[in-house]
């Protein structure tokens, strides 16, 4: 079993797989911009709380993928009126994406292969 990481869970909730915040931050981020705290509740919303990440890991996370040139951030103001950095997907982050998308959705094809299995030998 993989221990969570870098998350707080609801009783009921679920840790991050490693590996797996970068591809939730590009995927969130390529409805549009962002600021971190929209980027958390939109996660937390989306999987109805089963999912709740930490800001000490999301800011992290957000200015290594800017550092990778997969994110491009400027300063604005929230519908609140509080400054804040937005976040948006750059080409890279894009193919970033599709990349991780694609090895994600070979992982579960070849998990369900396995969880689904009737015995020793296929």
């Amino acid at each position: 079993m993989v221990p969570p990481s870098s998350t707080s869970t609801a009783e009921s909730g679920l840790g991050l797989l490693p590996g797996t915040l970068d591809l939730f931050i590009l995927k969130t981020l390529s409805w549009g911009p962002m600021h971190g705290l929209a980027v958390l509740q939109w996660i937390e919303r989306t999987t109805k709380q089963s999912l709740q990440i930490e800001e000490g890991a999301l800011y992290p996370a957000l200015h290594r993928m800017e550092e990778k040139g997969w994110l491009e951030a400027e300063w604005g103001h929230t519908d609140s009126g509080r400054r804040a950095k937005f976040y948006r997907v750059t080409a890279a982050g894009r193919r970033q994406l599709a990349a991780e998308l694609a090895r994600w959705n070979r992982y579960a094809k070849a998990a369900t292969l396995i969880l689904n299995a009737k015995g020793a030998t296929p």
